[in-house]
């Protein structure tokens, strides 16, 4: 039987449930212990609530412990605090505490400065504040753990500072699909186009990651893809994106070689057929091919093609993924390409100046790399 895996809610929704018990307490002077909102696609979620207080100041202070079903998310089980002022005002102002960032890089939905509380949970709160008509609101968001959790999002490189977003589109957090994770990859490119890059470097992983920087490229036009390099390649010509280096293992970027824009290996694994036909076309014998097709990984490929002194295949095969790319987005941009291996050696490339910054970050050839594609 299928199993039907739980939906939660955001931390978007756990802060507007927070207002809402904490204007009740306000109000009527009850102390709730859940409370019901409306999301913004119209479902209804009841919130449970740990704890509502006064607060030094004159403030009100709930917890709501996320709860994020059955999606990984990183903050289930975090304790987001809401505390809410009243103010001499008839708007509410956001105020990020301890855990939520702010907003220091152009590009993403909110303006420099602002606390990284998204459109939509701004809008679920003002929605929950109009319930009760008492004019404007001081609303401080924290989540303590946030300061943590953060480093292991996409958040310092966005711009975001000081810890996590408070995020979600509806207020219901439904099992993560491949569509969200890909839509949540996107914002790197908004980010380095309002920084005014013209060239990206993208990085299906941490090897990739690590040798564009080695090269001297800037973090900020350093772009994470995961698997989705097409979906990527695609939000980037949308975008008007002058030029892509592609920048990654030789197991994922020989993929693109051959027209595989969706990398994971449950969805198309061509990397050993790509290596032995290119090492073949190169004059490879008949019995080397055949290892090629018997390996276990690229890096053992990586091996054979060395052993038979064809490196020489390596740059072949990048100046193949770099067309394919261009093609797959209608050339409307130029693309690089750098292969490497897990010990973070270049293999190849279809531009010399790469090899020629390989070295050092701080040599004259990586200052040299970056004016020429920055």
């Amino acid at each position: 039987m299928k199993k039907i895996l739980r939906s939660g809610y955001t931390t978007g929704a756990c802060a507007a449930a927070g207002v809402k018990a904490a204007l009740i307490y306000l109000t009527a002077g009850e102390i709730v212990d859940g409370v019901k909102i409306v999301a913004l696609d119209g479902t209804e979620l009841t919130i449970p609530v740990a704890r509502v207080e006064k607060i030094f100041g004159g403030g009100i202070r709930a917890e709501v412990i996320k709860f994020s079903g059955d999606d990984p998310d990183i903050t289930n089980g975090a304790s987001v605090f809401t505390t809410v002022r009243r103010i001499f005002d008839d708007k509410i102002i956001f105020r990020a505490g301890v855990g939520v960032g702010r907003i220091t890089k152009p590009g993403l939905q909110l303006p420099v400065g602002e606390p990284a509380i998204n459109p939509g949970p701004r809008k679920l709160i003002q929605n929950v504040a109009t319930e009760f008509n008492i004019g404007g609101l001081e609303v401080e968001i924290s989540i303590p753990v946030g300061v943590k959790l953060a480093k292991k999002t996409l958040n310092p490189v966005l711009g975001v500072e000081g810890g996590l977003s408070i995020i979600g589109s509806t207020g219901v957090l439904r099992p993560m699909s491949e569509d969200a994770f890909k839509n949540s990859l996107v914002p790197q490119i908004d980010v380095a186009v309002a920084a005014d890059f013209k060239t990206l470097v993208f990085v299906p992983g941490k090897i990739g990651e690590t040798i564009a920087k080695r090269l001297g490229f800037p973090d900020g036009a350093i772009i994470q893809t995961s698997n989705f390099i097409g979906f990527m390649l695609e939000a980037a010509a949308e975008r008007n994106v002058a030029k892509i280096i592609l920048c990654g293992h030789l197991g994922k970027l020989a993929k693109v070689a051959a027209g595989v824009f969706h990398t994971h290996n449950r969805v198309a694994d061509a990397r050993l057929e790509t290596l032995a036909a290119y090492s073949a076309a190169e004059g490879l014998s008949a019995a080397a091919v055949k290892k090629i097709l018997d390996a276990n990984t690229a890096e053992d490929a990586i091996q054979i093609i060395a052993v038979n002194g064809l490196e020489r295949v390596y740059k072949k095969i990048a100046a193949r993924a770099s067309r394919r790319a261009e093609r797959y987005v209608f050339d409307k941009f130029k693309v690089s390409t750098i292969l490497v291996d897990y010990a973070g050696n270049i293999l190849g490339t279809d531009e010399e100046n790469f090899l020629q910054a390989s070295d050092s970050p701080r040599s004259e050839d990586a200052d040299t790399t970056r004016r020429h594609f920055f």
